[in-house]
């Protein structure tokens, strides 16, 4: 397995996320072979695979799926295609995505798969084309009952409906069940697309309440405007509060007055000049973002975002993690210290996952639910998942970070003891 990223100036995220897992450990009093046994995955696979370009041309890209650990179930976990992706952080997202189903209770183990390649370099067919290829190099360890991938970063329902489609013809029959986040004609759930921002916004409702923050008016920043990001600032603006800034890959923009998220999202959110063509508002750096005064801040972009150099100057009373790891361990000290009340990742963001779940459900049982069911299902279960932390992090006297992994870490490892080590 490798032991560093590609680029040496890249973060390890895998790094962090194993600092995270021997807190958790620790607080569990947990064997040292059963701990280095959750600190890998179980398997990885690096495929590098052809692909015939539109010019003519070939190209090759390489691709990934690991799959961290089975004991609760089937692994899940999200595609990943973007240009900087490695084994490492994909085994870092795989072992996030653990913790995240054993904290909402749903019978899965994390995995998590990637190319890496810049989509926007890509035509349609270009991206159909790898798409289906690659699909094609991991479909030996993929299937509705062994390992269910999901969109990510780069990746979207259409994405997911050319891995059905591609698995389904090379078995002879339509699996349904092999992918979530497909659309709706294919067996999709209704509200997969806004289930992430969904959850994220049902966790500040009840971080709200715990610090008696009212939502009404409450001032927030949004930092990523992707499927999470919009998804969150429409839902929390909808609950009385203000979305006083937002970010994309073009730049932040900033309005103390609020900014209409509708109109940036249905008119802005998808240009090339992107929510910086908005005219009423302020232009101003992602840092400054980060550091706006404000009451809850949802950091929605990627890793990393909250560290050691800036934590210092967040004037956020609650963060609400959207992101996969955009807090370092060495800002949540300092953030735990400043009274900072974070709703890690992996109970904030729950939500897609936990809806991907009632998706492959209704594929397998061939019986589809109504949207107000789903989004009854979900909101139960992270408000349930948030009071179990909650109480947990008073039982431990520590923060919801390390509450959440307590909570997630045992339930794998309850698993694994149970199930015993083979043979």
């Amino acid at each position: 397995m490798s032991s560093g990223t590609s680029d040496p100036n890249k973060p390890n995220v895998l790094d962090m996320a194993r600092q995270q897992l021997a807190v958790a450990a620790k607080h569990l009093d947990l064997d040292e072979g059963l701990h280095a046994a959750l600190a890998v995955p179980k398997r990885q696979l690096i495929v590098n695979f052809p692909v015939v370009m539109d010019n003519g041309t070939v190209e090759v890209f390489q691709g990934y799926r690991v799959q961290h650990n089975l004991s609760r179930g089937p692994t899940k976990g999200g595609i990943r295609y973007h240009p900087d992706v490695d084994i490492d952080e994909t085994t870092a997202l795989a072992m996030w995505m653990t913790w995240k189903c054993a904290i909402a209770d749903i019978p899965y183990g994390g995995a998590k798969g990637a190319v890496k390649v810049n989509t926007k370099k890509l035509s349609r067919r270009e991206l159909e084309k790898l798409t289906r290829r690659y699909v094609s190099e991991i479909g030996i360890i993929i299937g509705p009952n062994e390992d269910i991938p999901a969109p990510d970063m780069g990746t979207n329902a259409q994405t997911m409906a050319w891995i059905m489609d591609t698995y389904s013809m090379q078995r002879g029959a339509t699996y349904t069940g092999v992918v979530t986040g497909k659309p709706i004609p294919l067996g999709g759930s209704l509200g997969r697309e806004e289930a992430t921002g969904r959850g994220v916004v049902t966790s500040a409702e009840e971080a709200c309440k715990f610090l008696n923050i009212s939502m009404d008016g409450a001032r927030v920043v949004v930092q990523g405007f992707g499927n999470v990001g919009s998804h969150a600032a429409r839902l929390i603006e909808e609950k009385g509060a203000k979305v006083i800034a937002v970010s994309d890959a073009t730049g932040a923009i900033y309005n103390p007055g609020g900014l209409p998220i509708h109109t940036l999202i249905s008119r802005y959110a998808h240009r090339e000049g992107g929510i910086r063509e908005f005219a009423e508002c302020d232009k101003i750096t992602n840092e400054e973002l980060l550091e706006l005064d404000c009451d809850i801040l949802i950091p929605a972009a990627t890793a990393e975002q909250i560290h050691e150099g800036n934590a210092n100057r967040l004037k956020a009373r609650l963060v609400v993690e959207g992101a996969n790891g955009p807090t370092t361990p060495a800002a949540d000290s300092i953030l735990s210290g400043k009274g900072v009340f974070v709703v890690p990742d992996v109970l904030a963001n729950a939500g897609g996952v936990i809806v991907s779940y009632f998706e492959w459900v209704q594929d397998l049982a061939a019986f589809f639910w109504e949207e107000h069911e789903v989004n009854a299902k979900l909101e139960r279960i992270m408000r349930n998942s948030f009071h179990n932390v909650l109480t947990t992090m008073h039982q431990h006297k520590t923060d919801m970070r390390t509450a959440a992994y307590i909570i997630g870490v045992k339930r794998v490892a309850d698993a694994t003891i149970t199930r015993g080590i083979y043979p």
